[in-house]
């Protein structure tokens, strides 16, 4: 009769689930994804805003592709739907293939376009914070935050190509500094 065997009790930790092993590889996936876009905006920003309308063309004509064989191909939607659907279908394809055809200008366009965007809703949010300040918990800060919103916005406003620039600056770090995070979360998370 042989004694039971003992094992050595293991000091490996346990396997992560599925799904943690599937967020932690998006967390380093996407981390890295942010920090390759974010050096390639600070040295190559002409480049990247280029690359990054062509993403968006790319997207439309897809999209407008789509809307059009929904229109088309739909037994569901009534002949207004049908015609709807045909119409901003084709209007997606022309931003698309025009976008392609001369993506600088496009790219100028959609810089100074959610440049000037920003700055309406800075000053839009900076007056609707005072216009709720009887609402607000802490009225110093509220008003501090106003101020300061509707300044930036107005600064956007003044100047939208330079705001554009800094703008684009400014999502390279963001993106660099959160993508670098979240790889490190990645890395670091728990193994189980």
């Amino acid at each position: 009769m042989t004694a039971p065997s003992v094992s050595a009790p293991s000091t490996a930790a346990p396997a992560a689930p599925a799904p943690a092993r599937g967020a932690r590889l998006a967390l380093l996936v996407g981390g890295l994804a942010a920090v390759g876009f974010g050096i390639a905006v600070l040295a190559w920003p002409t480049k990247a805003a280029v690359a990054l309308t062509g993403l968006i063309a790319l997207y439309a004509i897809i999209a407008g592709i789509v809307y059009v064989a929904l229109g088309i191909f739909s037994k569901s939607l009534g002949a207004g739907g049908r015609i709807g659907h045909v119409l901003l279908g084709v209007l997606y394809v022309i931003a698309g293939v025009y976008a392609f055809s001369s993506l600088q200008q496009s790219a100028a366009f959609l810089a100074l376009f959610l440049t000037i965007m920003v700055g309406v809703m800075w000053v839009i949010e900076g007056f609707t914070s005072l216009f709720t300040l009887g609402q607000s918990g802490s009225k110093a800060l509220t008003v501090l935050f106003a101020i300061l919103s509707v300044i930036a916005g107005l600064t956007l406003l003044s100047s939208p190509l330079w705001g554009a620039v800094f703008l684009w600056w400014f999502l390279a770090i963001a993106l660099i500094v959160l993508g670098a995070l979240n790889v490190g979360r990645a890395i670091t998370g728990r193994k189980g």
